[in-house]
């Protein structure tokens, strides 16, 4: 038994270890009955990327199923989570352009920034539900012009709280995000994905969700209308 350690510096766990296996394959021939046993953090990274691979779908769905106990049916549900990859965009971007790679830190953060963005999206969704029901006509349905100003007016009353929301998680962490002291190499990624994140579900849930929200209700709207 013979133990090789060594260190990295200025690179992540995975995509050193990745291409240490990779040369040790191409340039090393182990004489027979030797063989290689990867341990230690690389090992301890290999099982929480296990555990993630599970524990985010998991988490996802059983987020689905509150939203849908919330709102009582499965369009509102699955409208609130499109603000999950809304807020995946900018959390990617972010570990782009400052070179970071997808670690244990940074999907810690994609969950965490999931669950924010789901929040943003139920703050509006919920809001423009609320607003429905109160102008609805004398027969009790909903028309184009009246689920389009509750959208409008949702949205525009709603933007305060999202705002709020963002900024409490994206300036919170923008010290952490920007560090580059020793031990930042486990807080930056989350921090980047979060801060990253939340620039673009902000917009997007201000600005795109509203759209995507008016087009299915009105889809719906013309199903259920009478033919003439």
């Amino acid at each position: 038994y013979m133990a090789v350690k060594f260190g990295i510096r200025d690179r992540d766990l995975g995509s050193t270890v990745a291409e240490v296996q990779a040369r040790i394959a191409k340039e090393i021939a182990l004489p027979h009955g030797y063989s290689l046993k990867w341990a230690g953090q690389f090992d301890q990274m290999k099982e929480a990327q296990q555990k993630l691979a599970v524990i985010i779908p998991a988490t996802l769905g059983i987020i689905f199923l509150l939203l849908f106990f919330a709102f009582n049916n499965l369009r509102d549900a699955g409208l609130v989570l499109i603000n999950v990859p809304f807020a995946a965009i900018g959390g990617i971007m972010a570990l782009y352009i400052t070179g970071e790679e997808l670690s244990i830190s940074a999907a810690i953060g994609f969950l965490s920034l999931f669950g924010i963005a789901i929040q943003d999206g139920m703050i509006l969704i919920s809001y423009i539900c609320k607003l429905l029901d109160t102008k609805e006509n004398k027969d009790g349905k909903q028309t184009e012009d009246s689920l389009k100003a509750s959208v409008i007016e949702g949205a525009t009353l709603r933007m305060r709280p999202v705002l709020m929301t963002a900024l409490l998680a994206g300036l919170g962490l923008l010290p952490a995000a920007m560090s580059h002291a020793i031990g930042s190499q486990a807080q930056r990624p989350l921090a980047l994905v979060i801060v990253g994140g939340m620039l673009t579900t902000t917009i997007l849930t201000l600005l795109v969700l509203p759209v995507i929200y008016l087009t299915v209700r009105k889809m719906g709207l013309k199903r259920h209308s009478p033919t003439r």
